[in-house]
């Protein structure tokens, strides 16, 4: 046999052993959802779908005035029988592999979020990457429900204000599907996610006028970071607890500081970079924690007679930025401990890193001693830029 008629049979075997697309799907097939929601309601649960209509954000076509996404609702015992429900009224079969962010409602977080992470975690549709929030006095559905200017999709809008707000302002947290089961799933920390509430009348989100108009009516805003006991909804930090709470917990990388001046008035620095270390130890037998904060900043606004040009005016801004966040981590500190009296920030962590034998004889007993345990805060402030300018021209030209 020439070496040609080999060549052509070995090819001819090797074509029989690759696979065909057996499972292929076409994309006119599938309705892409970019936000899921589970609320529950009496017995049932309640799931909801935010399904992206393709024609109304490509480019490539004009948009025929139609919303660019479409949310669907189906109730289930289970979150997987509430999406093949949800197939009784999509035109298309839902697919997950590019969802964006699960919404979690309030009444649900309540009662535990074990049972429908489950599905998430199990389906191999979903990927871990997404972003998981919890809804703050509404229900999941609600929230899906809102269409929000600028953003097409309000899915995209709830994931860019998250991350957004993550790196410049540190009110919120950015936590993954994969994050959240880790924790949940360990013994040593409690979870948190990012609440979202609906600043409006809820009726009117769901009118297409709600994108329409220069002032919007209703929005979605997020509230601050939620605080979970195993896997139950307890309570909710407030925006300005929760930027102290990212303070100890090293996930600061931008924010806003307001001080008094000397002379009165106020002036405002911008947090450029900050990082924090948590440190357990054992004395006498005794859990201790030492959390200590690295900040870097500039001068963001001055609104008040001050002289930067001096080493003391600069002393007395950082000394002041430094008892302003040692102040209010104590006090968010204080609420995490006393109120919730949940771990968090993982202090179990850093003692079990610290002496793994100490932290095995208490680890039983671990709820109790924590609200009790001695805790340090250390910050310590350097103040590097001015802006384009050094002192305010407010106060010069009154001069």
């Amino acid at each position: 046999m020439s070496k040609s008629k080999m060549m052509l049979l070995f090819l001819v075997l090797t074509s029989l052993l690759l696979s065909g697309c057996w499972s292929k799907r076409e994309l006119n097939e599938l309705g892409i959802v970019v936000a899921l929601g589970i609320d529950k309601v009496d017995d049932d649960y309640e799931v909801s779908i935010q399904v992206v209509d393709p024609s109304e954000i490509s480019s490539k076509q004009p948009s025929s005035g139609r919303s660019p996404v479409v949310t669907y609702h189906a109730k289930g015992k289970s979150v997987f029988e509430a999406i093949r429900r949800m197939t009784t009224l999509t035109p298309r079969k839902p697919y997950f592999s590019h969802l964006q962010i699960v919404v979690i409602g309030e009444e649900l977080a309540k009662e535990g979020i074990n049972e429908p992470l489950d599905f998430i975690a199990r389906d191999h549709e979903f990927r871990n990457d997404f972003d998981v929030i919890v809804s703050h006095e509404a229900t999941a559905k609600d929230v899906l429900n809102v269409l929000t200017p600028i953003e097409k999709m309000p899915a995209n809008k709830l994931l860019n204000s998250i991350k957004v707000s993550e790196k410049s302002f540190g009110s919120t947290l950015s936590v993954s599907t994969d994050e959240l089961l880790n924790t949940l799933s360990g013994k040593e920390k409690s979870a948190v996610l990012s609440a979202v509430e609906i600043k409006g009348d809820t009726k009117l989100g769901i009118d297409q006028t709600n994108v329409e108009r220069i002032k919007t009516p209703v929005i979605l805003k997020y509230a601050g970071i939620a605080v979970f006991k195993d896997d139950k909804l307890v309570g909710l930090l407030s925006e300005e607890e929760s930027i102290y709470y990212n303070f100890l917990n090293n996930k600061i990388e931008s924010t806003v500081e307001v001080i008094a001046c000397p002379k009165g008035d106020e002036l405002s620095t911008e947090i450029t970079k900050s990082s924090s270390k948590i440190k357990g130890t054992f004395k006498n037998g005794q859990p201790k924690i030492t959390i200590k904060i690295d900040v870097t900043q500039n001068i963001g606004e001055v609104n008040c007679d001050i002289n930067l040009t001096t080493d003391k005016t600069i002393h007395f801004i950082d000394k002041k930025t430094e008892e302003k966040i040692k102040e209010q981590t104590e006090k968010t500190l204080k609420i995490i401990q006393q109120d919730y009296k949940l771990d968090i920030l993982g202090f179990g962590e850093a003692l079990h890193r610290a002496d793994p034998k100490k932290w095995d004889k208490l680890q039983k007993d671990w709820s109790t001693i924590y609200p009790e345990v001695t805790v340090n805060i250390e910050v310590h402030v350097t103040t590097q830029g001015f802006g384009t300018i050094q002192n305010s021209l407010l106060y010069n030209s009154k001069e």
